[in-house]
């Protein structure tokens, strides 16, 4: 249900809002249900980041914890490298290749959120778990809208 002084609210302050809107089901994890882009927001759309370095090395072939962080190194680097932080991330999509990673990838995660984000709400954020990825060493990726912050 629309709620107008929320709604109001995000268009006076001209910023990006993460909500988790009375009547709506909590969380079921590091997430928000919901995020508020005002109209005319610059909006980026930055792939799917992949467990890879500088130079195309694939980290952590066989640790999955260094896989998740460094995904989460590159998706901050494409943001800083357009001016922005992961304060900027409205939504996010992560695939998983397997169910059994769950409880590394939920506790990695856990411990980089709040260097990551600088509040404790989080972007909403979508999880799957897929057959694979472009290359099998590649066990998590994650992609990413983020929007410009209001100055």
């Amino acid at each position: 249900m629309h709620n107008p002084a929320l709604h109001q609210e995000a268009n006076v302050a001209n910023q990006i809002k993460i909500l988790n809107p009375p009547g709506a089901v909590p969380a079921q994890g590091l997430y928000s249900q919901a995020a508020f882009v005002p109209a005319g927001t610059d909006t980026y759309h930055i792939a799917g980041q992949v467990s890879v370095d500088q130079d195309g090395t694939i980290v952590g072939s066989d640790d999955f914890g260094a896989q998740v962080r460094q995904v989460y190194r590159n998706l901050e680097a494409v943001l800083k490298a357009l001016g922005e932080s992961c304060d900027s991330i409205v939504s996010m999509r992560t695939y998983l290749v397997d169910a059994g990673l769950l409880p590394t990838f939920m506790s990695v995660r856990a411990g980089l959120f709040p260097s990551l984000f600088s509040g404790p709400a989080y972007p909403p954020n979508t999880l799957l778990i897929i057959d694979g990825l472009v290359r099998p060493e590649f066990l998590i990726e994650v992609e990413a809208v983020a929007a410009r912050r209001a100055s």
